[in-house]
């Protein structure tokens, strides 16, 4: 990753770190090599991640991270984590109503998911970042456009309350944080 990988990530994950209890068994989906994991440190309990492009399956500092995409790793346990963060990772998957589905199943009752998405203008700003050799982008081929806010929609009709919608990075990236009702 360059340096405006990084930076960009940073954002993200300052951002969703507001939003996760002290404590919490967290699941990230797309940890990519447990970036989010690091920042958070003791804040956290042991916790999971999940991504195809995680270099390995290994366990670093107490949190476990599967080689794999959420179907392909271990079951988990439903009820079996306080929040779960997909951070740059929504606008890869096809079927966000099956990610719905499952993380209502995963999640304790109140539990959280926190989401950041990007606005549709992000594509075309990425190909021209891209061509300057600003970034790398990271599995832009997986961009699957959809309007951010059809997430709304998807995560309440499987018994999730938004609870914040914001906009940062100069209103290119959303965040959408659920609560399991």
């Amino acid at each position: 990753m360059k340096t405006g990988d990084r930076f960009i990530q940073s954002w993200r994950i300052r951002l969703a770190a507001r939003w996760i209890p002290q404590g919490a068994r967290v699941l990230d989906i797309g940890c990519h090599q447990g970036e989010f994991f690091k920042w958070m440190d003791d804040k956290i309990s042991p916790s999971v991640g999940v991504d195809p492009l995680c270099k390995e399956t290994a366990t670093l500092e107490g949190h476990q991270f599967f080689s794999a995409s959420l179907q392909d790793c271990p079951p988990f346990e439903s009820n079996s984590f306080d929040a779960i963060v997909l951070l740059a990772t929504i606008e890869h998957i096809r079927d966000k109503t099956v990610i719905a589905r499952e993380t209502a199943r995963l999640l304790r009752a109140g539990g959280r998911v926190i989401i950041t998405a990007p606005s549709l203008m992000v594509d075309k700003i990425l190909d021209i970042l891209l061509s300057l050799r600003i970034v790398d982008g990271m599995s832009l081929e997986e961009h699957h456009g959809f309007t951010p806010d059809e997430l709304i929609d998807i995560f309440t009709a499987v018994g999730f309350q938004l609870i914040k919608k914001q906009k940062f990075e100069m209103g290119l990236n959303n965040l959408y944080v659920f609560e399991r009702l």
